[in-house]
């Protein structure tokens, strides 16, 4: 009898245990289920942090204590960069606003560029020069608030003469009651091509170089 009651309380063990594994089994699969869909439908322009990630996956290992989630999680987050490489490859040709001080004049026609404000200004100067670094154009912008603003460069130089096409560059500066106020110049480019790298996606624009696809202010 005893032998038979330590049986019985090995085998309740082992089933309370098989129990627990595929209710820990279950749970895993319904966190993978659902971190995979949202990982599938985020923006891919406001895509999960890694410390949202790192939260979830925390509070989910306190619950269940998966074992080799982390590999898991590798696979995962490989499928989804590749997904989301997927979605901006639908940006191939299109025009984009990004990071950047380079215009191209052609045929004296008036090319568009942005600023990014990273606080509001009173006052607001764009200066165009050319391949020798001369000054050929200054803009009295005014005041503009925080945020991305676009604006346009007539082709022309101070005294109202159109000036040759070529590449140009422009700078911005700020202030606001005599006090600089941080300012970034912003270009269009057309996108060639896009990868995944380690960083995430990012965009090739050709002669205006590689840049993030977090970086983007503007599609067109």
């Amino acid at each position: 009898m005893a032998v038979s009651g330590v049986t019985s309380t090995d085998n309740s063990a082992a089933n309370a245990l098989a129990g627990a594994s595929s209710s820990s089994s279950d749970q895993e699969q319904r966190f993978l289920k659902l971190l995979v869909t949202q990982l599938n439908n985020q923006d891919p322009l406001n895509p999960l942090s890694n410390s949202e990630l790192t939260s979830q996956l925390a509070q989910m290992s306190t619950v269940s204590g998966i074992e080799n989630l982390n590999s898991t999680l590798s696979s995962l987050v490989a499928q989804t960069g590749a997904s989301q490489t997927l979605q901006a490859a639908s940006l191939i040709g299109h025009t984009v606003l990004t990071p950047g001080s380079e215009v191209a004049l052609k045929d004296s026609a008036a090319t568009s560029f942005g600023i990014d404000m990273q606080g509001g200004a009173d006052a607001v100067k764009v200066t165009i020069t050319d391949a020798a670094g001369n000054t050929v154009r200054t803009i009295d912008v005014g005041a503009l608030p925080q945020g991305t603003k676009t604006l346009s460069w007539d082709g022309k130089n101070d005294t109202g003469t159109a000036m040759g096409d070529g590449a140009y560059k422009i700078s911005v500066a700020a202030s606001v009651g005599g006090s600089a106020v941080a300012a970034n110049t912003l270009t269009y480019s057309q996108v060639a091509s896009v990868a995944q790298t380690a960083s995430g996606v990012t965009l090739n624009l050709g002669a205006a170089g590689t840049v993030a696809l977090s970086d983007v202010k503007q599609f067109l």
